[in-house]
């Protein structure tokens, strides 16, 4: 059975809990309240190749991120994605989207310059979505 590889791309955020299933990344990109999940599965790149209970948990924790954020930030819409078209290893994005975030309406990427957390703002930044994220799903 092969062992689990994180994709280097993916493991250069941040990482602010380890769920069941999923590490729980916060994407570095402070204009947006982004997390990224991220199954600990070897070689998955679509979510129909988890098992069922692994699907299933993958669905659950998605929920469980995108309720938890929107319940603790009020956004004006959750979006939870999985593209894979950068990144092809299995992982989902979950977003707490506001009306007045510099992408509204359209799509998060590629717009204008990613703005990456400085030091200081990560040291409140990733233990306050501990905080929301809470205990295990």
């Amino acid at each position: 059975m092969a062992e689990f590889e994180l994709d280097p791309r993916l493991g250069a955020n941040p990482i602010v809990v380890d769920w069941p299933l999923c590490t729980v990344f916060l994407e570095n990109d402070a204009r947006f309240p982004w997390l990224v999940l991220v199954p600990r599965r070897a070689n998955k790149q679509e979510v129909f190749q988890l098992e069922d209970e692994d699907r299933a948990q993958f669905f659950h924790e998605m929920s469980v991120a995108a309720e938890r954020l929107s319940n603790a930030l009020s956004p004006s819409k959750m979006n939870v994605a999985m593209l894979g078209n950068m990144v092809p290893q299995l992982h989902a994005h979950v977003i707490a989207r506001f009306a007045t975030d510099p992408a509204w309406p359209g799509p998060v990427w590629n717009i204008g310059a990613r703005r990456a957390y400085e030091d200081a703002e990560l040291e409140v930044r990733i233990p306050r979505m501990q905080e929301i994220l809470g205990q295990r799903p």
